[in-house]
């Protein structure tokens, strides 16, 4: 299974700790967390990091690095991981081995400033959703939302997501979103290059 991914503009590439300065970078900005749990400190999120590497399931469970293709510059990130319900944060432990975690496995991303308003979350996490219904056992995936996340409700509705109502998430009651691998290839059947 490629693990490599691109699209028009970007370049996906499976998380490695290198990128742990673009963590720290948005993990630090109020705006970028406003709707992602909260800013935390530089140790707390360099700590995290090691869990970014973690993968399962023949690797396609996973965080995933979004550089641009043309300059190479690190933007964001997108994943897909086990969705955690009444806890406040991914179950890292869950991704390991070579099958795919019990319950709804929920795409994500998270994107520096300087790449918002740009259509790049959405092209990032339609090139996911792509690998995960074309390569993966993956039949249904799920994308929850902060409360009042007008942009990421965008990014899912654009990527074909439904939305399903309120459901428990992360803790708490979320916006929630899902898409079948029938309703995506009906959707969008051609991978950009």
């Amino acid at each position: 299974m490629k693990l490599e991914l691109c699209t028009e503009r970007l370049y996906l590439r499976p998380y490695d700790l290198a990128d742990a300065d673009l963590d720290v970078e948005m993990s630090t900005d109020p705006e970028v967390m406003e709707y992602f749990g909260g800013v935390v400190t530089e140790e707390e999120a360099l700590a995290e990091t090691v869990n970014f590497t973690r993968r399962c399931a023949g690797g396609c469970i996973g965080v995933w690095t979004v550089l641009d293709r043309l300059t190479q510059e690190v933007l964001g990130e997108v994943f897909l991981a086990p969705l955690p319900i009444d806890v406040d944060d991914t179950q890292w432990e869950l991704i390991q081995g070579d099958d795919l975690p019990d319950g709804d496995i929920e795409i994500g991303y998270l994107f520096k400033r300087s790449a918002w308003g740009r259509g790049l979350a959405t092209e990032a996490c339609r090139r996911l959703l792509h690998f995960a219904f074309e390569e993966t056992p993956l039949t249904e995936i799920v994308g929850v939302i902060g409360k009042g996340n007008a942009a990421s409700e965008k990014v899912l509705l654009k990527c074909g997501l439904v939305r399903e109502g309120m459901r428990l998430a992360y803790g708490e009651q979320c916006p929630a979103f899902r898409i079948t691998r029938d309703q995506f290839m009906a959707r969008f059947s051609v991978i950009a290059p």
